[in-house]
């Protein structure tokens, strides 16, 4: 792959636009839960595109796409978070629709540098 930098990569910067959202998101939810859902949902958004990055860093295209599948799995945990979320009432139905359209972009972007990276080995 002929990309330099983990920052240059659209995933990437889908990745870090969701963390953005999710914690802007995750504010407004109960205070009470600091220790609980919100925490566990902030680090998953950190690690999509920590995992991106630290793939990218790997210097493999096979360890690349390992890590590419670790982000696409803390992804998804954090789509079944924001839903769980969404269902206590936490949050208006925008703002849960903007986050899982995001949710969507960003998996179809892992996905599609997966799909990449497989045919590039």
């Amino acid at each position: 792959m002929a990309i330099k930098s983990h920052k240059d990569l659209e995933a990437w910067k889908a990745a870090m636009a969701l963390a953005r959202i999710v914690y802007s998101i995750s504010a407004k939810w109960p205070s009470d839960e600091r220790f609980g859902l919100i925490s566990q949902i902030r680090r998953a958004a950190v690690s999509v595109p920590s995992n991106i990055a630290e793939g990218k860093g790997r210097g493999s295209d096979a360890e690349f796409a390992r890590f590419c599948a670790i982000a696409f799995g803390s992804l998804m945990e954090m789509e079944t978070q924001l839903t769980l979320a969404n269902e206590f009432g936490w949050f208006s139905i925008p703002e849960y629709e903007t986050a899982m359209l995001e949710i969507s972009r960003v998996g179809q972007l892992i996905n599609g540098l997966r799909r990449r990276l497989a045919k590039d080995r």
